[in-house]
């Protein structure tokens, strides 16, 4: 399976989108100008010789906007947002949108772990546990930004030892690229001088309709992966991998989002819907590997997320109430988005059988995340 939709991806051609020259993005610099505790916040845009563009933020290191066209060559902006900075430092509802997430993505139980003999408590903001970092994540911080070219965007931060109740100070780099070939390409890199844990994800909410353009749910999805990591009450993993066997959390084969959402099942109860992380099938401990695809049969618009990986988070936007506004003055409703974050399994540094997120001085973090754009 990965091989053939990799070469079918490689050989698919966009069809009137071959010009450079019309701009699509909205967010302009002035909205996203300000000083947040010295450092200054802007906008930064990238463009590919296709004419897919982005718009990034170095509050959060986040994705505000991503252009991309469908089947006729017409764009549309597929990721959920907000046009004026105000919106995100001071948010209201979903707080992750675009956002670089750390230090720890996902769900950390009762914000608390022991690494070399130590227990280190962590900042709760999710009831218990730790959710995405703490109330002060990668998310709500400045990074430094080099604008490298007109494709390719270089976001640094360093992590005091003790922020969010984490120890060592941490050295993250991490690099946004819009490729040739149509795929956003996302690096971490990062180190470390005192024994830590880590796990970095990407959280843009996508929706291939464009974004505020209605649900998720006639997406047609494909997860790689033969297991998940079931969930207690409060999302934290009980430490089992379950089959996705004749449940509906099998996406073996590409199937409708929307067909067993509702199905009687107790994890979906548990998740409102999904909001899991899957095991991936993966052929090697860490090269690049596909993970994941998203199809969107109107557009024609085609997704696949390739990792290093041995995890990815999915999520159906089960909590969005339609509430919030975006940047297009559409409301963000139940169901209207997805999120699939490559990751290490949530509250890993609790459950020793899965795969270690611990790094240590003179090691590098690395991880790769891609996501692909075609058209079917």
């Amino acid at each position: 399976m990965k091989n053939s939709l990799f070469i079918f991806c490689c050989v698919l051609l966009f069809a009137g989108c071959q010009s450079n020259t019309v701009k699509h993005i909205t967010s302009q610099p002035l909205d996203f100008r300000l000083d947040i505790g010295g450092k200054a916040v802007d906008l930064y845009y990238l463009k590919n010789k296709n004419g897919f563009e982005m718009a990034v933020t170095n509050f959060g290191a986040r994705i505000v906007e991503l252009w991309v066209p469908d089947r006729n060559g017409a764009f549309a902006d597929v990721v959920l947002g907000h046009n004026h900075i105000d919106k995100y430092v001071h948010y209201q509802g979903e707080r992750f949108l675009g956002a670089t997430i750390g230090r720890f993505g996902n769900r950390i139980a009762n914000g608390k772990f022991s690494l070399g003999g130590e227990t280190y408590q962590l900042v709760r903001n999710e009831g218990a546990n730790t959710l995405h970092g703490g109330s002060k994540g990668f998310d709500m911080v400045v990074w430094d930004a080099k604008q490298v070219d007109g494709q390719t965007l270089e976001l640094t931060y360093v992590s005091k030892d003790g922020e969010e109740g984490f120890p060592g100070t941490l050295s993250v780099n991490m690099t946004y690229r819009l490729t040739d070939s149509n795929a956003l390409e996302i690096v971490h890199r990062a180190t470390t001088d005192k024994h830590t844990v880590l796990n970095l994800t990407h959280h843009s909410f996508f929706n291939l309709h464009g974004e505020g353009n209605g649900s998720i749910n006639d997406h047609v999805l494909m997860i790689d992966a033969s297991a998940y990591t079931p969930v207690d009450s409060v999302l934290i993993p009980t430490g089992e991998l379950a089959s996705v066997a004749s449940t509906p959390m099998d996406f073996r084969e590409p199937t409708v989002i929307g067909s067993r959402v509702d199905d009687d099942f107790a994890q979906l109860k548990l998740g409102n819907g999904y909001d899991h992380n899957w095991v991936l099938d993966r052929e090697t401990p860490s090269d690049l590997e596909l993970a994941a695809s998203v199809y969107e049969p109107g557009s024609g618009r085609f997704m696949e997320v390739f990792t290093t990986e041995p995890g990815i988070q999915f999520y159906g936007g089960n909590f969005f109430t339609g509430k919030e506004i975006g940047k297009s003055g559409k409301p963000y409703g139940y169901r209207e988005s997805f999120a699939l974050e490559t990751q290490h399994f949530p509250d890993s540094p609790n459950q020793p059988t899965f795969p270690s997120t611990e790094l240590k001085p003179g090691e590098e973090y690395h991880h790769i995340c891609v996501y692909q754009f075609s058209v079917k």
